[in-house]
């Protein structure tokens, strides 16, 4: 089970950046700072199609409701990234089975995906852009240093991961009514724009 602490830290962060996950990963292995990475997140087609899609994740990320629609895209990404992760973790040390690995990636994935969307759309309901750029450049960092982190003490970086997986659901569900209000706002945009359309068809 020495496995498990990466494997759960690695879908916490999955869910936050998966693409991130990957390269540092990738980039670990390469260097051979670690012998947990199995080769195949070590291949340099691997390493440069996550660079290329952290980076625009990375731009995506920091704009105010593009952010969301990236975040909606990547409901399954983000869990299915964390799950393959894990189980490819677990294959490479032989101490847990591919499958179990496979599940808490990709749960814990999903639960910190849900977490970070949520916030986000809570973000989105303030008009000014900074506090998603904020947001997102501490997100990227968080990743990066709570991966690194865990290549030298994988069970303390769990334990950390753990704490702010549950103080981050405590967060959405204090969220909520910011959320609602966002998605209603939405939804009147929608219409609105339905209207408007309809209306100059008429004209026309």
């Amino acid at each position: 089970m020495s496995v498990l602490p990466l494997v759960f830290t690695s879908g916490w962060a999955s869910g936050i950046n998966a693409y991130a996950v990957v390269l540092l990963l990738g980039i670990f292995g390469a260097t051979g700072l670690t012998d947990e990475v199995p080769a195949s997140l070590q291949r340099t087609d691997v390493l440069i199609v996550a660079a290329v899609l952290f980076l625009c994740e990375a731009v995506a990320d920091k704009i105010p409701y593009v952010d969301s629609i990236w975040d909606t895209v990547h409901t399954v990404i983000r869990p299915v990234s964390g799950a393959v992760v894990g189980a490819l973790l677990a294959g490479q040390s032989g101490s847990l089975s591919d499958i179990a690995a496979g599940a808490v990636g990709g749960s814990t994935a999903l639960a910190s995906h849900f977490v970070k969307a949520g916030t986000r759309m809570a973000i989105n309901t303030s008009p000014e852009p900074f506090s998603n750029i904020v947001m997102s450049t501490a997100e990227d960092l968080g990743v990066g240093g709570i991966v690194t982190f865990a290549m030298f003490n994988p069970q303390a970086a769990a334990v950390i991961c753990a704490v702010l997986l549950i103080i981050g659901l405590a967060l959405l569900i204090y969220l909520w009514t910011k959320i609602r209000r966002f998605l209603r706002r939405r939804a009147q945009r929608r219409e609105e724009k339905r209207l408007a359309s309809e209306v100059a068809r008429v004209a026309r």
